[in-house]
């Protein structure tokens, strides 16, 4: 079923990436294993994924661990849950990508244990574009300076975006919030060198990746629809 799933969803995201047009191979499908097993990520790996994300520190070393024994290639581990910044160091080691970097505390816990393992950690600051009281993130106002702040820390490398938006029973009414997200992050590339310029955003879940897309999102984060499926919107 996981690989039908993945199948469908890929259908979805081409025929959005045709409409729109843009390059259907730029998007990143992010299954989220939040509550899955390890073998429901080994269907997903095996029909073509290579990202996995994950909510909790705790759940992902569980699962990384256990992910050794996979003989598919490099899955790509991607933290998409609030990060708290004692979890750091363990986030550290585990993901390939942090979405969730909503303080400039965070960031510098996240700079510190990278500079101590020698990595250069990629992540993406958490933007608050709704302004919901429920939700993690940076405003708009305090992103402009906080992006330009973690883009001086030398063991993070600062790649663009993130943000969820509310949730809406039509998904279209989704699409300013992930304008928004876009504007904010071509207003930051304007005043950045080349080489340091945002690439990614993650933006749209499973109920509404296609508002996302149409609107600029790159990556994808998508759990239910993947492991349990789900009619066309």
């Amino acid at each position: 079923m996981i690989q039908q799933n993945i199948s469908a969803v890929k259908e979805r995201i081409r025929s959005v990436c045709e409409s729109v047009p843009r390059d259907f191979s730029g998007v990143r499908i992010v299954a989220v294993s939040k509550g899955r097993s390890v073998e429901e990520i080994r269907l997903a790996l095996a029909a073509g994924l290579r990202d996995i994300g994950e909510n909790r520190v705790q759940e992902a070393r569980e699962k990384y661990a256990l992910s050794k024994r996979f003989t598919s290639p490099q899955i790509r581990w991607h933290m998409v849950g609030h990060l708290q910044s004692n979890k750091a160091g363990d986030a550290v080691r585990i993901f390939d990508l942090i979405h969730s970097v909503d303080s400039l505390k965070l960031a510098a816990e996240l700079n510190r244990h990278a500079g101590s393992t020698g990595k250069v950690q990629e992540i993406l600051a958490q933007v608050n574009v709704s302004g919901e009281g429920t939700k993690s993130g940076l405003s708009p106002l305090e992103a402009r300076a906080a992006v330009k702040e973690m883009l001086s820390m030398p063991n993070i490398m600062v790649r663009g975006l993130m943000t969820i938006s509310p949730y809406f029973f039509d998904q279209e009414e989704a699409r300013p919030f992930f304008a928004g997200l876009r504007e904010l992050m071509e207003e930051l590339n304007g005043g950045l060198p080349d080489n340091r310029r945002l690439e990614f955003l993650s933006m749209g879940m499973s109920g509404d990746f296609e508002a996302a897309l149409r609107e600029g999102a790159n990556i994808l984060r998508l759990g239910r629809i993947i492991f349990e499926g789900g009619a066309p919107a």
